[in-house]
């Protein structure tokens, strides 16, 4: 299987899994201190939304790099 149809599934995938989940969280670390023993960290909780267009967008776009490829092949 050529590069182009790898590149047109990940693609696909990744569109799908935005449309079911909706976008991803991650928690990023802002600050810390150390006083002696304790050290304290703040977290905070990030969330990405996707917008449903964009995981279309995607899709269409990994149909669009499979269909290419295969003319060119």
């Amino acid at each position: 299987m050529s590069a182009g149809k790898w590149v047109g599934i990940v693609l696909i995938v990744a569109g799908v899994l935005a449309l079911i989940y909706g976008g991803f969280s991650y928690t990023r670390r802002s600050a810390s201190a150390s006083v002696g023993p304790l050290q304290l960290n703040v977290r905070h909780r990030e969330t990405v939304v996707v917008p449903v267009w964009a995981g279309i967008g995607v899709i269409v776009l990994g149909g669009l790099v499979i269909a290419l490829d295969a003319k060119r092949s």
